[in-house]
């Protein structure tokens, strides 16, 4: 037996739906990220980006265990003296809500050439609505 090893051209992607209402965030983000990078096929590949497409509906309606709400601090920092923000998951929630999903499936990925690659496949959406219907994206459990 030989290893396979898959490449480029080989990769067949699908569309796969994750609805995030009442799913703990964490939870939520191994999955997405092992969809992403395609650990859930029997084709992954380290190096080859062998992935699906993500959809991720009602980012705004994650559960964020314990005190995390007001205890979560998120950093920004822009690069100039005094340019260090600091904000909680419940101001990130209520401003951009898809932020604590996008944020937490980055920290989960490669942090290279190839990661970027496979976040560029994260598709998050604050409410049920998306524009995904026409690819029949596939519903997965979490």
């Amino acid at each position: 037996m030989k290893t396979y090893l898959a490449k480029k051209g080989d990769v067949e992607r699908t569309h796969i739906i994750f609805d995030a209402e009442g799913v703990p965030l964490g939870r939520l983000a191994v999955k997405v990220a092992n969809a992403l990078r395609g650990k859930d096929k029997p084709t992954y590949t380290p190096h080859v980006d062998t992935g699906n497409f993500v959809v991720v509906t009602n980012a705004a309606k994650v559960l964020l265990t314990g005190r995390k709400e007001e205890r979560k601090i998120y950093q920004d920092y822009s690069g100039y003296p005094s340019g260090q923000k600091e904000r909680t998951a419940a101001e990130i929630r209520a401003k951009h809500p898809e932020r604590l999903v996008k944020d937490a499936v980055w920290g989960m990925l490669p942090h290279g050439r190839l990661g970027r690659a496979q976040f560029k496949k994260l598709k998050v959406y604050a409410d049920d609505d998306h524009p995904h219907k026409a690819q029949n994206p596939q519903e997965a459990a979490v």
